[in-house]
């Protein structure tokens, strides 16, 4: 269904598609690194990345080499891009030597140069606007924990980011009911939330956002958190803490969420900011499923796309 198609965003994706690669994530970990589907057999997936990463870089890797391809690693800064050579050139060269690219930029605008200028798929690794593949196994790990997804209330509290966004979307099309706290002026994108809005209009999900963290969480069984300053705004780091005191999710605000609610961090955490140690080391944290299930989601993606 997705056969030679980019990711650069969840609304790339129809409903249905979005469902097949659950699926198929599903009966990839259920296999294991040991399965015989070897989809990228012979074939060289191009990981370029601007901003340094673990979870993504690392997941990704590992998941060409398992579906049988080879992953080539490519600094942006080692390449002539970092002195300047533009970004279509790079693309249009690059389609010549790999066959699919996994990009992780600083601008939205990048990854989409790279889509519109190249001739190979390219997969949003992470830009300033959207984080799909972060997104989709979350959904995974929320459904592994639920037993579903329609109906499942999942508040989201922090920054109105780029896994906010991915989230508002892929909640839209699965039929989840979102709940996204941000301060003053730090709301999600108003298109993006129309776009999310129209999506659960079809499904039958719900979105809605506020300003307080405990209208958000109120009986939610996920309460979700991000850092408050993410790579590229360490010069405004210290506002954001300002702006954001108040949002921390920790045991206090948890008492509204529903008893036995799961807490979910994308990761990397900053303890004592917006999340309590207490609460992410504790026994309602399911980050650590959240981080193996991009294993698993991210092979599904690479797998539909090849």
């Amino acid at each position: 269904m997705m056969k030679g198609k980019s990711l650069l965003t969840i609304g790339d994706m129809s409903q249905e598609e979005l469902e097949d690669v659950l699926a198929l994530s599903d009966r990839l970990k259920a296999r294991g690194a040991e399965a015989d589907e070897r989809p990228l057999e012979g074939k060289v997936v191009g990981i370029l990345f601007e901003k340094s990463s673990t979870r993504t870089r690392v997941s990704f890797e590992v998941g060409v080499v398992q579906l049988g391809g080879a992953p080539l690693y490519l600094a942006a800064r080692d390449l002539q891009w970092g002195r300047g050579e533009p970004i279509g050139d790079t693309a249009r060269v690059l389609s010549r030597y790999i066959d699919f690219l996994v990009a992780r930029t600083f601008a939205h605008s990048t990854l989409e140069e790279l889509a519109e200028e190249g001739t190979i798929p390219v997969i949003n690794a992470l830009s300033d606007r959207f984080h799909p593949c972060q997104a989709i196994a979350d959904l995974l790990t929320i459904r592994e924990v639920a037993g579903k997804l329609q109906g499942v209330t999942l508040a989201y509290v922090g920054d109105g980011n780029n896994v906010c966004n991915s989230l508002l979307l892929a909640a839209g099309k699965v039929g989840m009911r979102i709940r996204v706290a941000s301060p003053k002026g730090y709301a999600p994108d108003r298109e993006v939330v129309s776009d999310a809005e129209e999506e659960a209009a079809k499904s039958g999900g719900q979105i809605r956002i506020f300003e307080s963290p405990t209208e958000a969480v109120r009986g939610a069984e996920f309460v979700y958190t991000d850092v408050w300053a993410s790579m590229g705004q360490e010069a405004e780091r210290d506002q954001r803490v300002r702006d954001f005191e108040g949002y921390q999710v920790d045991e206090a605000l948890l008492k509204d969420a529903a008893p036995e609610a799961r807490v979910m961090h994308c990761l990397p955490a900053h303890r004592g900011e917006e999340v309590s140690a207490e609460v992410l080391d504790g026994p309602r944290a399911i980050v650590w499923d959240q981080a193996e299930n991009r294993l698993h989601a991210q092979k599904a993606i690479l797998a539909r796309i090849a």
